[in-house]
């Protein structure tokens, strides 16, 4: 007989202490009601607090519901299928499941619960690695969503300089100077703008404020020195090659890798650089945009490559290439924007032939300074400019920053 007093008294420690003044942009769009979720993302992006404020909110001293992490010791010695069944038969409905990727063939136990149990699941965990291995075992079972990190909108709104609404692609393409001119008459964006691009993609920026750097060099290290290795079969002898990949990622300027070369840098053969760069990928390390109408395959020659996120970048290195910076912001906003509508075959974002990137296969933006022209796209139908370092855009060129708005 499992006593579940202990977990319900760290459960109410937890949820004593869980911030609940802002919540993150998912919280609201997650189906709650169905029947078992999955909720993964980044370390640090704020998955267990989503989690847990969703618990304070709905079931407030409820016995029939309750939050474990997996990487409790406790699970080294039952079985979690075990554990959950207990809990029902004590009278419990749902079960918060954290850092689910910690436990040894968990999807099984998932698996096994849906159809043996009554039990609600939402679970969550932060290797994306890890769960992607085991995840398409659950396609029928569970309801996938991602948490990215915060987009600029969501910076203002948790370092309390404005509360503002979120808007689409559309909505900016076509509306972008009476949204920007009504932003500004509450605040100055580019003053915040680079403060976010160095250090304000994550929420730990606002408990560790000073030592943000540590926290996202600690980040990253757990997922190059932890996660990949026990997922995959790669050495750690190998994990200082792969921490150089990273570095070389995070300095270069935005143009298309040469695999050869960086493989030879890395000193690496190209099939293993390729693997490397699929892995850090999952990982939320990097992130890939492709050309139109070229192989699917799981790990294929990346046509562009950017760091995750500006953060990542500046927190690897002080050298951060400006445009790269201004074109991996773009990247990331338009990709976390989009990472819960369900495709077949991502091609929101693609390269374009002229310009930067093709979005939606419709609308070509060029990414650059405040004095970019049209002249690379003069040419082309449905073409904006993302420029940075101005306030309100026109005609079709748009503020850089205003693309934080999307979610």
């Amino acid at each position: 007989m499992i006593d579940f007093t202990l977990f319900f008294q760290e459960q109410q420690r937890l949820v004593e202490s869980i911030p609940y003044q802002y919540q993150r942009y998912l919280y609201r769009q997650i189906d709650w009601d169905a029947r078992s979720l999955l909720i993964t993302g980044q370390r640090g992006v704020g998955k267990t607090t989503m989690i847990l404020q969703h618990l304070k909110e709905y079931h407030p001293d409820d016995t029939s519901a309750l939050y474990i992490s997996v990487d409790n010791p406790y699970f080294k010695n039952i079985s979690l299928y075990e554990f959950a069944m207990e809990f029902e038969k004590v009278g419990g409905e749902v079960l918060y499941i954290d850092e689910i990727h910690k436990y040894h063939e968990w999807s099984t136990h998932i698996k096994s619960l849906y159809d043996s149990s009554r039990l609600k699941l939402v679970i969550s965990g932060s290797s994306m690695i890890q769960i992607n291995k085991q995840q398409a075992d659950l396609s029928r079972r569970v309801v996938p969503y991602r948490l990215a990190n915060l987009s600029f909108r969501e910076y203002l709104l948790f370092k309390n300089i404005g509360d503002f609404e979120s808007y689409s692609l559309e909505e900016i393409l076509s509306d972008h100077i009476s949204i920007a001119s009504r932003i500004i008459e509450q605040i100055k964006p580019l003053a915040h703008f680079k403060d976010y691009l160095i250090d304000g993609c994550y929420p730990f920026m606002i408990e560790h404020e000073k030592s943000y750097t540590h926290h996202l060099i600690g980040i990253i290290n757990q997922i190059l020195e932890v996660d990949m290795p026990y997922a995959t079969n790669i050495k750690h002898a190998q994990i200082d090659k792969i921490k150089k990949l990273v570095y070389l990622l995070s300095t270069s300027v935005p143009v298309k890798p040469n695999i050869s070369k960086l493989a030879t840098s890395v000193d690496v053969s190209r099939p293993t650089l390729l693997e490397y760069l699929h892995y850090l990928e999952l990982g939320s390390l990097t992130t890939a945009v492709n050309q139109k109408a070229r192989g699917y395959g799981v790990i294929s020659k990346p046509d562009k490559l950017f760091m995750y996120n500006t953060n990542l970048m500046h927190a690897i290195s002080h050298n951060a290439d400006r445009g790269t910076q201004r074109e991996a912001f773009f990247v990331n906003q338009l990709k976390s924007a989009d990472y819960n509508t369900p495709r077949l075959i991502d091609e929101r974002l693609l390269l374009a032939n002229d310009g930067d990137f093709l979005i939606e296969g419709k609308y070509t933006v060029e990414v650059g300074g405040k004095n970019k022209s049209f002249e690379q796209v003069k040419d082309v139908e449905n073409a904006f400019i993302a420029a940075d370092d101005i306030e309100v855009g026109f005609g079709n060129k748009i503020p850089l920053w205003l693309f934080g708005f999307m979610y």
